[in-house]
């Protein structure tokens, strides 16, 4: 691609776009266009940020002149491949890129990618923890929050781009070739725009399409459809598994193995459930094969504290305590969280639907110690029909956000949690999961102090009038 002869047009100034149009920019392209059919505050503070920096916004009646000037579409991965742009794009024989493989083609370090349905975003996290620990300089990039793209300069050829990767990158993302290439989990995720689970396992399977023999692929032995991944690659696949020893990473009377070598004992890992383990032995894999040694990965591991909005402790109010699990935007994620939660819990539910079933979670729900679900947004008449179909009952149905944090918070009991757990996106409502479990936080500390201020009258009506002499 030689920037300085074509002309581009980013489609969708968030985080990714933002990042991909300041690196052609760097690069000197001919000319740098802007669309975003949304209109919000954001969105033009960035397109206007990017306008002073020489790119050139778009108007949506503008747009199909613009694309018949333009060489190649970038496309920020929150909108389909089947969206009416790229497939006009597609219609005119032109290219489709998106910001994670415009970096791609600019990386010159190597790269640890992981994929899966569930545990990306922590796993990506303790393999960066790992290599700084062992003072290795490696940033954590892709869906995780930060663009690649925004990283190249700081990574260089010395450093190691620890990359979450999603289905929806995946959609535009052809020339990256991972040393190592982290396979976690598959379960039923994004159906409202992958369509089918088979388009979506495609997908997940194009993160080792370019692997070859002097690579390696790590894959979840305790997962049925990851381990016929192994037959599709050249690459050296490592296994790992919570289940059974393997050749990679593997539990073992109650402890961390890699292969022949002790690494940790499970009961100094500070997250818990079987979930983490799983994570703890991809990273453990990712983390052995770019050559970390035993013992650095074990003070890592014991010191690693988890990510925002993962069955995150947020505080208490009268007893009661506030879990945020935001970050669970699927069934199985969700399933993780009751399945893991000590005690009993009042669980929130709902939020954008994603085109699943939500009965396998109603059924985790009924064995586990949720005790009430409070079932809100866009998909709450869904999830109340799963729920009465799998036979619970307790349930309230509540469509706005914050009036179903203030019942669930009423519903629930001293010592039971407050667990925010949605099954679903966030964007019927928030931008993200992020600002979902903000939210959460905000609204906590409002139910605080309206229970201080609430005691404080008490204490003062129950003193004695003071008496005249």
């Amino acid at each position: 691609m030689y920037y300085p002869m074509q002309t581009f047009l980013v489609a969708g100034i968030s985080r990714s776009g933002v990042a991909a149009a300041e690196l052609l920019l760097k690069k000197h392209a001919r000319a740098v266009w802007l669309y975003d059919d949304v209109s919000d505050e954001g969105v033009r503070k960035n397109i206007a940020h990017l306008t002073q920096l020489g790119c050139r916004g778009v108007s949506k009646e503008e747009l199909s002149a613009r694309v018949a000037e333009c060489d190649v579409l970038i496309l920020s991965p929150g909108i389909p491949i089947d969206h009416a742009l790229p497939v006009l794009f597609r219609k005119e024989g032109k290219a489709i890129v998106g910001e994670a493989e415009l970096a791609a083609r600019e990386l010159r370090c190597p790269v640890v990618a992981v994929t899966g349905t569930n545990g990306k975003t922590t796993t990506v996290s303790m393999i960066e923890h790992i290599f700084n620990a062992c003072h290795k300089r490696a940033v954590a990039c892709g869906n995780v929050g930060r663009p690649i793209a925004d990283c190249l300069e700081e990574l260089e050829e010395d450093g190691i781009a620890v990359a979450e990767i999603s289905s929806f990158q995946l959609e535009t993302l052809t020339s990256l070739r991972p040393h190592v290439a982290v396979f976690l989990n598959i379960a039923e995720d994004h159906l409202n725009r992958h369509y089918t689970m088979e388009n979506y396992i495609y997908l997940k399977q194009r993160l080792m399409k370019n692997s070859a023999e002097s690579e390696y692929v790590v894959l979840n032995h305790d997962d049925a459809v990851l381990r016929t991944f192994a037959e599709k690659t050249r690459a050296q696949v490592v296994w790992f598994s919570t289940e059974e020893r393997v050749n990679g990473a593997y539990i073992q009377d109650g402890a961390i193995w890699w292969r022949e070598e002790k690494l940790a004992s499970l009961a100094d890992l500070p997250l818990e459930g079987k979930h983490n383990e799983a994570n703890a032995l991809a990273a453990v894999c990712a983390c052995k094969l770019m050559g970390v040694n035993g013992a650095y990965i074990a003070a890592a591991l014991k010191t690693f504290k988890g990510i925002r909005h993962r069955l995150q402790k947020i505080g208490e109010v009268d007893g009661i305590t506030f879990l945020d699990d935001s970050k669970a935007t699927n069934v199985d994620a969700a399933i993780k969280a009751v399945e893991s939660v000590k005690g009993e819990s009042v669980i929130i539910l709902g939020g954008k639907d994603k085109g699943y079933s939500y009965a396998p979670l109603f059924a985790a729900i009924r064995r586990s110690g949720v005790v009430h679900a409070v079932l809100c947004g866009e998909n709450a008449f869904r999830l109340l029909d799963a729920a009465v179909k799998e036979g619970f009952t307790q349930v309230t149905l509540c469509r706005p956000f914050d009036l179903a944090v203030r019942i669930a918070f009423l519903t629930a009991q001293k010592g039971q949690n407050v667990l925010l757990s949605p099954a679903s996106a966030s964007f019927d409502a928030f931008k993200s999961y992020e600002e979902r479990g903000e939210r959460f936080a905000a609204l906590m500390e409002e139910l605080k102090k309206e229970r201080e201020a609430l005691a404080a009258e008490g204490e003062c009506a129950n003193e004695p009038d003071e008496q005249s002499e």
